[in-house]
């Protein structure tokens, strides 16, 4: 028995803030200016933001989870000098992605 054929999928890209809000002008069901989808764009961006700074995590249903990660102080070497130096704790941002969108990479 063969296998059921994938649906090809045509993908929205986007790799810069004017390519995203063109993106969501175009995927929208109803009409944006441009003004309006910077606006949605800038909304989107400082919810994720905020709410990782202040929650430490945000989960979007198909798509994942970003999560703040506390690095420690560690040694490290100068590449230049080879000297010894002292990296400081720092904190940074991971994403996982969940496991539908996973299969689709």
């Amino acid at each position: 028995m063969a296998k059921a054929a994938k649906k090809k999928r045509e993908y929205l890209v986007a790799t810069t803030k004017t390519d995203f809000v063109k993106k969501i002008k175009e995927t929208v069901k109803f009409d944006l200016t441009n003004d309006q989808a910077k606006e949605l764009y800038d909304a989107f961006t400082a919810i994720l933001r905020d709410t990782v700074i202040s929650e430490k995590r945000l989960s979007l249903n198909g798509v994942g989870t970003f999560k703040v990660n506390e690095r420690k102080a560690r040694k490290g070497i100068n590449p230049k000098t080879r000297e010894e130096i002292k990296i400081p704790a720092s904190k940074t941002v991971s994403f996982k992605p969940t496991p539908v969108f996973k299969n689709e990479l």
